[in-house]
């Protein structure tokens, strides 16, 4: 994957937020976009870039749907950014909750990846957008007992696929977008809560991404480029 070339990229997760930032990036830099979401934006609508619905990633249905949308398409960029938040702390240990951010954050870009080896070749990169809450060295404060394991597993996935896809040159991107202001982390609707905006998230991922060879594959990195401890 080239930045002197137009690439096709694959987003999940792309209708708002990180997402649809990155989304809109490639889009504006004349890259070929598929964007994969449960429902789509009005923004995303406008964009004009070619959207998939009805992609619940943590369901065997949502990954055949997205492996028929883009069967015959080849993928210079996966990028597997769709995940959930949920909050559980010891006081308030919630199992459904855990189990599903298990099954959307770190099942189903592995799942996703998996169902889409075909449509990559030599040169094609995967993403993987986790966070450094999935640090075991980085865990200060403890709590979100679901995200934590969910994001851990996600990260051990993602070393494993690094492994896998080497002799195809494949090469694996493991990123922390930063603390963004996102709905995620905004359960009121009011973009309060984070350091950086999905806009400044998006540019410094897509960079990222850019700019990633077989030489950093499987490395965790914030987007500001810092590796991060596992």
């Amino acid at each position: 994957m080239s930045t002197n070339t137009h690439n096709t990229i694959v987003i999940t997760g792309a209708n708002r937020g990180i997402g649809y930032a990155m989304a809109k990036i490639c889009q504006q830099r004349g890259d070929t976009v598929y964007a994969l979401c449960r429902q789509s934006s009005k923004d995303l609508d406008a964009l004009g870039v070619n959207v998939v619905e009805q992609i619940e990633v943590a369901t065997q249905a949502g990954i055949d749907k997205a492996v028929s949308a883009l069967s015959g398409i080849s993928i210079d960029l996966l990028i597997n950014n769709a995940g959930i938040l949920r909050d559980e702390q010891l006081s308030d240990l919630n199992k459904d909750t855990i189990i599903e951010q298990f099954n959307v954050n770190a099942l189903a870009p592995l799942c996703l990846s998996h169902a889409l080896l075909a449509n990559l070749s030599s040169g094609s990169k995967i993403a993987l957008i986790t966070s450094r809450m999935g640090s075991v060295t980085d865990n200060t404060s403890g709590g979100r007992y679901g995200y934590r394991m969910s994001k851990a597993a996600l990260n051990i996935a993602a070393v494993s696929l690094a492994r896998d896809l080497s002799d195809e040159n494949i090469a694996v991107g493991i990123y922390h977008p930063g603390y963004v202001q996102t709905e995620m982390v905004n359960s009121n609707g009011i973009l309060t809560n984070g350091d950086i905006s999905a806009n400044v998230a998006a540019d410094r991922l897509i960079a990222l991404m850019d700019n990633l060879t077989m030489s950093d594959s499987g490395v965790f990195k914030h987007s500001n480029g810092e590796t991060l401890p596992w």
